[in-house]
């Protein structure tokens, strides 16, 4: 049985640009990240999929993960929405 090989991956390069992908901010439960992290997203120009956003609380409920799905033209949108999430002083983490 023979494989086919995306061939972005087949030659190293990892994420394509344009693509759409997804992006998890993980912060304060109490700092309404559900809206704030798609409200960041789109205040850079990105094309936001609103209907994405999924939010999961911590077992304890003091942190919450948002994840968004948005279209991203360029690698340095991409960079720089995740500099723009781990800017805002409500979110620790990206992914």
């Amino acid at each position: 049985m023979t494989h086919e090989i995306d061939p972005a991956r087949a030659g190293g390069k990892g994420f394509v640009f344009p693509g759409e992908f997804e992006i998890t901010a993980m912060g304060d439960a109490r700092a309404n990240l559900e809206t704030r992290v798609p409200a960041i997203l789109a205040g850079l120009g990105l094309d936001v999929r609103h209907e994405s956003v999924r939010e999961r609380p911590s077992r304890a409920g003091r942190f919450v993960a948002v994840t968004v799905r948005f279209h991203c033209r360029t690698r340095e949108q991409y960079a720089a929405a995740h500099a723009a999430l781990r800017d805002d002083p409500d979110i620790r983490y990206t992914l």
